[in-house]
């Protein structure tokens, strides 16, 4: 910003922003002018930042991401849509229940108390957001709907209920699914995560693996955030083998990808926290491995799968038999081997993986190699492709076959004796969403001893939170609820019988899965959302948050949406086409955070610098998806920048109305092109670019006023009035104030896109760069459209050039017309 405004003192010298602030405030409010009209009148887009959680006033993220929605939504309201632009709370979690606990009271004090700090600070911030769509996710009304989802979904199989090790953090005394766990800590607290049993609710995402792969096609997301989701689903195409185990009837299934090997698999490893391993063990073993099960137990998923760590497993006593070379192995018990992928066992080939190889090596395992190294291959196990070797009985071989030759053969020879057969597998697994918690959506199933799992009926909805507070909410190892118990204790709606509620709560992820589907009708009340609603407005068409959601919220919220659709409730499959991943605001060069002494508080930037500077400052800051380090900016700047702009708006002498035809053509070029490359820049979420843009407009705008044609010329309000609709996009106050002084009613929010015309888009010259071996040697002015071939015969008979090369010949020229030119000598 340095280029476009001088190091001086900030002089307001008139322009006030607290003035300006408190003056188009109310106005606006009064106009409510982004409120969804719904009626047909313009093609519709639907607009979506992500849900903010009310931990707190906004901070300087909130301040990032709401001034990089803000642009586009508005530059959709000027360009005539009708825009869908909601606002609301993701209001349950822990933090507020930790609140509650410290300070005796119930979490909602601490919550709603929050989301009106947050309200008033989000409406002081002048985003165009529908205030007539508000929700919060804890309220009852919204509630209710998650209530009624989760049994729509309980009813098709796709919410079930089993015991299985989990995650579990000790601090938040929960259990977290796989998706929450971060380096094997929690990603709320922080602390390390340990696995305990449990029986627990879990939502099916595994039914749509397949589906959130194929359908990413529709998507216009980062491709980073795709593959993050793609290595989370985690296809792998390979076959389930069955082994045969000494005095047991049923087989070991195993899954494997490389099915090509099996004549290499010399023992088996099960996940000793798998139910198998305990079915396996033999009585002169129990005690091993009941120690070894133990020890594992306290260890991470993270530690498990790390590569660097050494092997540790325990002999099951347990023999299963290869079921291609007949041989007798040996099943052991390993933790490099994880209960919920696959079967939770696999067949170990050691010469073929690099975690058989170790462990193989430490217990003094066999190892035969069944793909043939390259020559100068010396390694331990060989993990590429190549011929198979040692690979033969009496019936098959695969002997001299590469890779994808030799599963296809092994797979259907093991399918023809009935011993395996081709599958995919993924590493998905189903969502745990159960949580030992007060403050979530209780879930709406009531267990009766003699009817089972009893849904509520629908008429019984919303099923509300007791009203437990402080002490009452502390963690126990089990829901805070299951204490309440005149809350508990029920009557089974199918018997009548004595009964009891389920006492565990959502994961807030289920209510920020359909949040957006909620918004499009909030106070429908014969379902979730009003599908004839939805049919208009879905999918959203930009959606802009944070990519640490990356395998959460986004994937949840896929999940969520196909499975809707199947019921017949959505026609969309996606929820989002285009998703805008912001950066994170750091300050000198760290994230901020109180022990390091760096942060920086979003109100008190505001109090000193303006709403507009601070919205220009961070949009300006560079391309959207980058970090920056609030250290290097300059809100002052954009504070200078801002007032230049201003004063050009208080020195318009033509009239409203003036035909601006009549006025400087340079000027009016400059105008037209900066709207035109606004619009490209937009549409390409270029924000940054679009801002230097209009900086150059302001610059060419102040140097015709001062000396050239005058602030009377036409082209010179014309370039102002452009000037005010553009900054509208990022500095909304300062836009109204110029609009009202170049004689407009309000809103400048609503003037309409300034049209182009395409005539003052055509360059009369181009300059083109001369360079000799990359060094410029002169410049010339030639035609827009001038070819290569006449481009390159000007630059050779150039007097500058001919005199830089001096008598030597020319090897090479480079032409890029009509720019450049680079000539490399002999």
């Amino acid at each position: 910003m340095s280029e476009q405004v001088e190091d001086t003192p900030i002089d307001r010298g008139g322009y006030d922003f607290n003035a300006m602030q408190a003056k188009w405030r109310p106005v606006w409010e009064k106009l409510d002018p982004f409120k969804a009209k719904d009626d047909g009148s313009a093609e519709r887009r639907y607009a979506l930042t992500m849900f903010s959680y009310p931990s707190g006033d906004l901070h300087m993220g909130h301040g990032e991401v709401f001034a990089l929605h803000d642009v586009v939504s508005r530059y959709w309201f000027q360009r005539g849509y009708d825009v869908l632009n909601p606002i609301g709370w993701d209001s349950f979690g822990l933090p507020a229940e930790n609140a509650a606990i410290k300070r005796n009271e119930h979490p909602a004090t601490y919550t709603y108390g929050n989301i009106e700090t947050q309200a008033e600070s989000i409406r002081r911030y002048a985003l165009s957001f529908d205030w007539s769509r508000r929700l919060h996710t804890s309220d009852p009304e919204y509630y209710r709907w998650t209530q009624w989802l989760f049994l729509r979904f309980y009813e098709r199989g796709l919410a079930y209920r089993k015991a299985s090790f989990v995650n579990w953090c000790p601090h938040d005394q929960t259990v977290l699914a796989n998706e929450q766990v971060v380096q094997g800590r929690c990603e709320r607290c922080g602390h390390e995560v340990t696995k305990r049993e449990l029986t627990q609710w879990y939502f099916k995402t595994t039914e749509y693996a397949q589906r959130l792969l194929d359908d990413m096609d529709q998507l216009e997301w980062p491709e980073e955030i795709l593959l993050m989701q793609r290595n989370w689903i985690g296809r792998s195409e390979g076959a389930f083998t069955d082994f045969a185990v000494e005095g047991r009837e049923e087989p070991i299934r195993v899954f494997t990808t490389r099915p090509d090997t099996l004549f290499g698999a010399t023992f088996m490893v099960v996940a000793p926290d798998a139910k198998l391993a305990a079915e396996l063990v033999t009585p002169d073993q129990r005690e091993a491995f009941d120690a070894y099960l133990t020890a594992v137990k306290a260890t991470t998923e993270i530690e498990r799968l790390s590569t660097e760590r050494e092997k540790t497993g325990v002999f099951l006593g347990s023999y299963a038999i290869n079921p291609v070379t007949g041989e007798r192995i040996p099943i052991w018990a390993a933790d490099y081997v994880l209960a919920d992928y696959g079967t939770g066992a696999i067949m170990a080939v050691p010469a073929q993986d690099t975690r058989d190889w170790e462990f193989a090596e430490k217990f003094g395992l066999p190892i035969v190699r069944t793909v043939q190294p390259p020559e100068d291959f010396d390694g331990q196990a060989y993990t590429g492709d190549g011929p198979a070797i040692n690979s033969a009985n009496a019936e098959i071989s695969l002997d001299g076959l590469e890779v994808d030759e030799a599963k296809a053969r092994i797979i259907d020879w093991l399918a023809g004796k009935g011993l395996g057969e081709r599958t995919i597998n993924y590493r998905l697994r189903d969502w745990l969403l159960s949580r030992q918690r007060y403050w979530g959506c209780p879930i709406p199933i009531i267990h009766c001893p003699s009817c089972g799992e009893v849904p509520v009926p629908d008429d019984q909805l919303p099923m509300e939170l007791p009203d437990l507070r402080g002490e009452d909410l502390r963690p126990k190892g089990v829901s805070p609820l299951a204490a309440a118990r005149e809350w508990v204790e029920v009557d089974c709606p199918k018997c009548g019988g004595a009964a009891e509620r389920d006492t565990d709560t959502m994961d807030t992820f289920v209510d920020s899965s359909w949040y957006f589907l909620r918004y499009l009708s909030p106070d429908y009340t014969e379902g979730p959302f009003d599908p004839a609603v939805a049919e208009r407005w879905m999918p959203v068409f930009q959606y802009v948050g944070g990519k640490e959601h990356a395998v959460l919220h986004l994937l949840y919220a896929r999940f969520f949406v196909k499975a809707l659709h199947d019921m017949g409730l959505l026609t969309a499959v996606e929820p989002f086409t285009r998703l805008l991943n912001q950066g994170q605001v750091i300050n000198q060069g760290k994230a901020m955070s109180k022990s390091l002494g760096n942060g920086v508080n979003l109100g008190d930037q505001i109090d000193e610098f303006g709403v507009d500077a601070i919205r220009l400052t961070m949009v300006f800051a560079g391309p959207p998806s980058d970090d920056i380090d609030w250290a290097d900016l300059s809100p002052g700047g954009s504070l200078k920048f801002l007032q230049r702009a201003w004063r050009l708006s208080h020195g318009v002498e033509a009239p409203v109305g003036a035909d601006p035809s009549t006025g400087d053509v340079a000027l009016r070029k400059v105008t037209h092109r900066t709207i035109a490359d606004a619009t490209e820049l937009i549409e390409s979420l270029r924000f940054n670019v679009m801002v230097a843009r209009i900086m150059e407009l302001v610059n060419a705008t102040r140097k015709a006023v001062d000396s050239g044609p005058g602030a009377a010329d036409p082209a010179v309000r014309e370039a102002v009035e452009a000037t005010a609709i553009l900054l509208s996009l990022v500095a909304p106050y300062t836009a109204e104030e110029m609009w009202e002084s170049l004689g407009h009613a309000p809103t400048v929010a609503k003037a309409g896109w300034p049209e182009v015309d395409p005539a003052l888009l055509v360059e009369d010259a181009v300059t083109c760069v001369v360079q000799i071996a990359g060094k410029v040697k002169d410049r010339l002015e030639v035609a827009p459209d001038i070819s290569d071939a006449d481009l390159e015969q000007l630059a050779l008979a150039s007097d500058p050039v001919q005199k830089a090369l001096a008598g030597r010949g020319v090897r090479k020229v480079i032409v890029r017309a009509p720019k450049l030119v680079n000539i490399v000598p002999a």
